[in-house]
């Protein structure tokens, strides 16, 4: 049973790692946590499924053309609510981002109403291998591949692309960036992109597993913010070690405590992490002196 457990955290603890590093990347950024994130996933994989099911086209161009949608959309945020803020905070950045939230959660109610529908994927989630005495199936194997995929990509992005490297020294400080040539407007338009696509991907992973209604990304935004906080909101490999250690904790929990209580494991650990150490597990914590 332990190792069972085991294999099923890392499974779900892989799309946590997905929307950790998607909600990571907007903060080294802009220093703001976007809780959009869930519902832009939520309303990119609709699309996805109105791609296939509407249209009957294939899964690969569904999939794509949820991603570029998930591009645009981020992209529309930034450059039509955020930009636009007079004289933004952090705090007001929030609360636009829960606004947003709050647009796409009403259009995706409107227009495919709260009806549960069955998201067809290639890779069932009935296939299944054998691991000795724990079992995982292929739609979970995917989903760990694709997760450890988008990992090493983003580390060669930010390590060797102009673009990587311009989008850290405006997170460092946006107005050397600027001095320096970087135009950070278009630096933060490309992060919000950037972000939305990598959470169109945890949601076109997780609707498979769970089932695609407006209320798909409402909990695994949670589950990824908490493990953007257990590993560091400044990390991105920290981050999505957060999501694995979270989701291993939380099925660890549900299987020998409790099942009803489960879901409160992500708020403990927030608390516990903002009171023991604020910048993460595995975040450099740095102190600011006037």
């Amino acid at each position: 049973m332990f190792l069972q457990l085991i294999v099923s955290g890392i499974s779900i603890g892989s799309i946590y790692a997905l929307v950790a590093l998607a909600m990571v990347i907007i903060y080294k950024t802009s220093e703001v946590p976007n809780f959009a994130q869930g519902e832009m996933a939520m309303l990119s994989t609709f699309v996805a499924f109105m791609l296939l099911a509407s249209f009957g086209q294939p899964f690969v161009i569904s999939f794509a053309g949820a991603l570029v949608f998930a591009v645009v959309l981020g992209v529309f945020l930034e450059f039509v609510f955020l930009r636009r803020a007079k004289d933004p905070n952090v705090l007001s950045l929030i609360l636009i981002t829960l606004g947003f939230e709050m647009m796409i959660y009403g259009v995706a109610s409107w227009k495919w109403g709260a009806e549960q529908q069955s998201f067809p994927f290639p890779v069932s989630d009935f296939d299944i291998v054998n691991l000795g005495p724990a079992v995982v199936s292929y739609l979970n194997i995917v989903t760990l591949l694709v997760t450890l995929f988008l990992m090493f990509i983003l580390f060669l992005f930010f390590r060797y692309t102009k673009v990587g490297i311009a989008m850290k020294a405006t997170q460092q400080n946006m107005l050397a960036a600027r001095i320096n040539g970087i135009r950070a407007n278009r630096i933060l338009s490309i992060t919000w992109g950037m972000s939305s696509l990598i959470g169109a991907v945890a949601g076109m992973m997780l609707a498979p597993i769970a089932t695609l209604d407006p209320n798909l990304m409402l909990d695994p935004l949670l589950k990824g913010f908490a493990s953007a906080v257990l590993g560091g909101m400044t990390t991105l490999v920290g981050s999505a070690l957060g999501g694995y250690i979270l989701g291993i904790i939380e099925t660890l929990f549900g299987g020998y405590i409790s099942l009803q209580f489960k879901s409160i494991v992500a708020f403990l650990i927030i608390v516990l992490v903002l009171c023991f150490k604020p910048s993460g597990l595995f975040a450099k914590h740095y102190v600011r002196r006037v």
